[in-house]
């Protein structure tokens, strides 16, 4: 889904029955944490559901303490969302290394929001 930013001309697809993309309002309270700190604490999470994969919480940046992440250099682009940015939370050392994206300029309704790499913090909790 997602490639490297090399092509000149990116392309822009338009979610349908191929590839479904839905966006909902979580109920819940969704506190992502890394080496016993709290990175993002919300309930104001929207859940993007994405065609096969598994469904990924985005959290408002202003639930988010950005002072525990360091923006890279890497980027990434997905013909169904935009420019994906990317941060690392260095209190989790090398596995939390771009552990972070952002569509800065979305297609979808994702702007200014965060998510994490469930793989990359100890724990995204969903509590109600």
């Amino acid at each position: 889904m997602e490639q490297n930013l090399q092509a000149e001309a990116k392309p822009i697809k338009i979610p349908g029955p191929s590839h479904p993309i839905s966006i909902g309002r979580n109920a819940g309270r969704v506190i992502v944490s890394v080496a016993g700190h709290v990175i993002a604490d919300t309930r104001n999470a929207l859940t993007l559901s994405e065609a096969h994969y598994p469904a990924v919480q985005y959290i408002p940046s202003e639930d988010v303490d950005m002072a525990l992440l360091t923006r890279t250099d890497r980027s990434t682009y997905c013909p169904y969302k935009g420019d994906a940015s990317y941060f690392s939370i260095p209190v989790g050392g090398e596995r939390s290394i771009d552990a972070v994206w952002t569509y800065e300029t979305p297609y979808a309704a994702v702007a200014d929001r965060l998510a994490f790499y469930p793989d990359r913090v100890d724990a995204i909790e969903i509590r109600s």
